[in-house]
C-alpha cells in the first residue's frame, strides 16, 4: 500500500458513498421515477476491484449496480442523468438505476434479472479468450444469485473453457429480508461449495478494502496468466432497505446487534484510520478530497435535473423487437 492508492481507494469509496446518500436524500423529491438498490456499507469491494482492472477489461453487474459502474469509470452525469430518465442519460433515459451502461470504459450493462448477467458475463469472457486478448470479464454478484441454475451453467462452460472470468459475489446476507440461512445450505460456505466445482476461489471481509484489493489483485493475475476463472467472495453489508432509499431496521429482519457490528466496522471509516495511523493520508487531504466530491456530484444532479426527457420517437429506437401495425 503506498500513498498514491490509499488517496485513490479513500476517493472512490467516498465518491460512491455521496452518490449513493445523495440519491436518497433527494429521491423524495420524485424526480426519479424507477426503483433504485442502494450500496451504502458495500463500497470497499467496487472501489478494490475497479482499482485493479483495466479500462479494457470488461464487467457487468445486476440490480445493484451504482458503484460498479462509478469504480469501472463510468460517466456520473450520465447515471445520474439515467436515473432521473433523461435523454442525456447513459441509456438514454430508457433503463433507470438498474440498466447502467458504459461501453467506453468496459462497462457492459446491469440487469434487474438477477443472475440475467451472469451468462453475459461468461460470453464477454469467451470473446476476450477468442481475440487473444490480455483482458478479464469481472461479474458483480449477490448472494442470491448462486441460487439460480444459469449461474452453475455458467460456471461450468467457464471452466470447460478456460475462460478469463472473475466471478466477485457481494455477500450482503440478505435476499430482501431473508436472511442467507434460510435460503442456502449451512454445511459449507458460498465460496467452498463454488471450489467444489473446481474453480479458483477465495473468501475476505467485504470491510476491509485493503484485503479486498489484495486478494482481488493476486486473483487476477492468476486469470490473466492463463489459470482460468476464479470466484471471490466478500461478507458485507447494506445500510438501507434492500430497494429504496430508506432505512428499513423497525421491521426487526436484522437483529440489532448484527446492524451495530457490521455499522461500526463499516469500510471508509476503517480504511481512513489505518491510513492515517500508518502516515499514508492527512485528515486535510481527506476533507478536501470530500469538498471536491460533493461539488462534483452537485453538478451531476444539476446536470441531470436541466437535461431534457426523450422525445416519444425515441420509444421505438434501439429495441429489439418493434411492432408494426397497420391501419
Amino acid at each position: 500500500m503506498n500513498k498514491l492508492l490509499a488517496q485513490k481507494l479513500s476517493h472512490s469509496m467516498r465518491r460512491i458513498r455521496t452518490v449513493e446518500e445523495t440519491i436518497a436524500e433527494r429521491y423524495s423529491e420524485q424526480q426519479m421515477r424507477c426503483p433504485t438498490h442502494l450500496s451504502t456499507g458495500q463500497e470497499a469491494v467496487s472501489a478494490a476491484v475497479g482499482e485493479i482492472l483495466r479500462k479494457t477489461d470488461l464487467a457487468v453487474s445486476g440490480h445493484r449496480a451504482h458503484a460498479h459502474y462509478l469504480a469501472k469509470g463510468g460517466n456520473l452525469n450520465a447515471m445520474i442523468a439515467e436515473i432521473y430518465g433523461r435523454v442525456t442519460g447513459c441509456a438514454r433515459g430508457k433503463g433507470g438505476s438498474m440498466h447502467l451502461i458504459d461501453e467506453s470504459v468496459g462497462f457492459m450493462g446491469s440487469t434487474a434479472i438477477v443472475g440475467g448477467t451472469v451468462p453475459v458475463g461468461v460470453g464477454l469472457g469467451y470473446g476476450l479468450k477468442l481475440k487473444g486478448e490480455q483482458n478479464i470479464a469481472v461479474i458483480f454478484l449477490g448472494d442470491a444469485v448462486v441460487e439460480t441454475g444459469v449461474f452453475y451453467e455458467s460456471i461450468n462452460f467457464a471452466l470447460l473453457k478456460n475462460l478469463p472470468v472473475l466471478f466477485v459475489c457481494e455477500n450482503n446476507q440478505f435476499s430482501v429480508y431473508t436472511p442467507l440461512e434460510q435460503r442456502q445450505s449451512t454445511t459449507l460456505d458460498i465460496y467452498e461449495r463454488v471450489a467444489g466445482l473446481g474453480v479458483m476461489t477465495e473468501y475476505g471481509n467485504g470491510n476491509d478494502v485493503v484485503e479486498v484489493y489484495n486478494k482481488t489483485k493476486n486473483m487476477t493475475e492468476k486469470i490473466r496468466s492463463g489459470g482460468g476463472p476464479a470466484f471471490l467472495q466478500f461478507d458485507t453489508f447494506r445500510w438501507r432497505e434492500h430497494c429504496g432509499p430508506n432505512y428499513d431496521d423497525d421491521l426487526n429482519y436484522r437483529e440489532t446487534s448484527f446492524i451495530e457490528k457490521w455499522r461500526s466496522d463499516e469500510p471508509i471509516a476503517r480504511f481512513e484510520k489505518y491510513a492515517i495511523d500508518t502516515g499514508l493520508l492527512k485528515e486535510t487531504e481527506i476533507q478536501t478530497n470530500q469538498i471536491e466530491i460533493e461539488a462534483e456530484v452537485n453538478a451531476a444532479f444539476e446536470f441531470a435535473v436541466n437535461s431534457p426527457f426523450p422525445h416519444a420517437d425515441e420509444a421505438s429506437k434501439h429495441v429489439f423487437a418493434e411492432q408494426h401495425i397497420k391501419g
